[in-house]
């Protein structure tokens, strides 16, 4: 089945950045295959929810599977799924490596390579992976070794994957956010994160979702990491 009507899959679906960016799309009129271990059935038929560890492959396998059983297609890739574990790197343990590791690379590597399989077969279709600013920009104070070995990393093979696949077809790019208000900040923590930008503030949801519209439908640019981080990036 092929559909004019396109169809994005979202990881990381359930709030924050994730749920901003399946209504965004909605509001494009694309269809929605969202994925989030705490994610809600829908009633909207347009939205497809599949609960799961996306760094499971078992998982990741039936995102797709069942996303092309629905709607027949996947033109959109949004690999938002993450996790942050801010300790001193000695502190680390390898639960939370693990943990990081699951979530940050594996999510990204599963699905991400079921979805181009998928794309190659009409030479066509967009991945676009939101990483952090912090992944390649460390601040002094902040500790970001697994940000920066896993998010850095994607952010690495973004680049890769865009220069393999654009004679195929299929665009690659990343969003690097700076610190996002969502409800995993506490309000007590805000004055400190606002700081940490040049801007003087946190980003917004909207923010992420806005750069996420763009570079999906600018297709002349691929392999762009687009830096939405207040400033981080430029310098401090």
């Amino acid at each position: 089945m092929s559909t004019s009507q396109k169809v994005v899959v979202v990881t990381g679906a359930s709030q924050g950045i994730g749920a901003d960016i399946v209504k965004a799309f909605r509001k494009l009129d694309y269809r929605v295959v969202a994925t989030s271990r705490s994610i809600k059935s829908s009633e909207n038929p347009n939205i497809l929810t599949v609960a799961g560890d996306i760094g499971d492959p078992a998982v990741a396998q039936r995102v797709i599977s069942e996303g092309i059983a629905r709607f027949g297609q996947i033109d959109t890739l949004v690999n938002n799924a993450g996790i942050y574990i801010g300790k001193p790197f000695t502190e680390n343990t390898a639960e939370d490596y693990a943990a990081v590791m699951n979530v940050n690379m594996a999510g990204f590597f599963y699905i991400t390579q079921l979805a181009i399989a998928e794309m190659e077969k009409h030479s066509s279709g967009h991945v676009v992976s939101v990483t952090a600013s912090i992944g390649d920009n460390a601040i002094s104070g902040i500790y970001s070794v697994l940000a920066a070995l896993t998010k850095g990393g994607v952010n690495a093979a973004t680049k890769s994957l865009a220069i393999e696949y654009a004679k195929k077809g299929i665009r690659v790019n990343a969003v690097a956010p700076g610190v996002i208000k969502t409800p995993m900040h506490p309000p007590e923590y805000h004055d400190m994160l606002d700081a940490l930008h040049p801007l003087g503030r946190m980003g917004d949801t909207s923010d992420i979702t806005n750069a996420v519209l763009y570079l999906d439908s600018a297709p002349f640019v691929t392999g762009e990491i687009l830096h939405v981080d207040g400033g981080q990036s430029a310098g401090r």
